[in-house]
């Protein structure tokens, strides 16, 4: 079965069975075409807040698709892939977090999305890549924060608000790909580029970038420049959507090695197959839920 069989084949399905198909700016070209609505984590978590859709086939990682059942408890929510996790949000458990919370009584616990459900419930507030800074910035100036577990993300808000924070070391190894040294021979081969980087990346990348935006922020920055080409330092799935919005454009990956093997496990294929077994089903306890729902409705008050 060819590519374009296989998603009229699950475009007819969705349709069929009334599914709402939400896909990450990293996923594969194929998967975000088929997809109703691609966006960051932000845009996903609010899509997924507002849905009214009895059934969310979440094409993206794990810490993303329980986000969608948190936020849409009534709706059904499938992964295609249950084996598709995320490395980062696996460097830190609840215990653990709940360590650091011991040693730090009165700190405001700010968590990135990228994380599991128990570590959203034990935290005050989560924030994504595009309002981390607005988050951090909304806490009064006397408490301390705690920011788990993305440090990069962490160096760069502390950094831009001139905020000390306590972190955790957790990372994203797909940004951590993206080197100085490959930025300094992107710009050598492309000397007309912008240099836009996610603030995943480690700190001495995004001191050398143009800019520092999520992805949404690259997308926004990339429609909104004059400028004709772009290297881009994030996940490389993001290329396939910033061509198709900007033609003319010419877009540039920092290194072909930022591809994360975990959002590239969807495939047409298993959108079909989920869709067909409605497998498989994401669920999160109800005393998790309510308490990690109340940190997302905080960080989508910060839009």
């Amino acid at each position: 079965m060819t590519s374009d069989s296989l998603a009229a084949k699950v475009r007819e399905l969705a349709s069929r069975k009334g599914a709402l198909i939400l896909a990450h700016n990293y996923q594969i070209a194929e998967v975000q075409d088929v997809a109703d609505f691609v966006g960051d984590s932000l845009e996903l978590a609010k899509k997924a807040a507002e849905v009214r859709s009895d059934l969310i086939l979440f094409c993206g990682v794990r810490f993303m698709a329980e986000t969608a059942k948190i936020l849409s408890p009534d709706a059904l929510v499938l992964e295609p892939d249950p084996n598709a996790g995320c490395p980062m949000a696996n460097m830190l458990n609840a215990r653990q977090l709940q360590h650091l919370k011991d040693l730090h009584p009165d700190a405001v616990v700010v968590t990135y999305v990228n994380s599991s459900a128990e570590v959203k419930a034990l935290s005050d507030v989560c924030c994504t890549s595009g309002n981390a800074l607005k988050v951090v910035a909304g806490i009064p100036a006397d408490k301390e924060i705690i920011f788990v577990p993305d440090k990069s993300l962490g160096a760069y808000v502390s950094g831009m608000l001139n905020r000390k924070l306590i972190f955790w070391d957790g990372y994203c190894p797909t940004h951590h790909r993206i080197t100085p040294d490959a930025v300094r021979q992107a710009r050598r081969d492309h000397p007309n580029a912008k240099v836009i980087v996610h603030p995943e990346c480690t700190p001495d990348v995004t001191a050398v970038a143009d800019e520092v935006a999520s992805t949404a922020g690259i997308l926004r920055y990339a429609i909104s420049s004059t400028a004709k080409e772009f290297v881009i330092g994030t996940e490389i799935g993001l290329l396939h959507r910033l061509a198709i919005e900007n033609p003319g454009k010419f877009f540039y990956p920092v290194t072909r090695f930022a591809d994360c093997p975990n959002m590239k496990l969807n495939t047409l294929e298993k959108l079909l197959w989920s869709l067909e077994d409605m497998q498989y089903e994401v669920t999160v306890p109800a005393n998790i839920a309510d308490k990690a729902r109340t940190a997302l409705n905080r960080m989508l008050e910060y839009v």
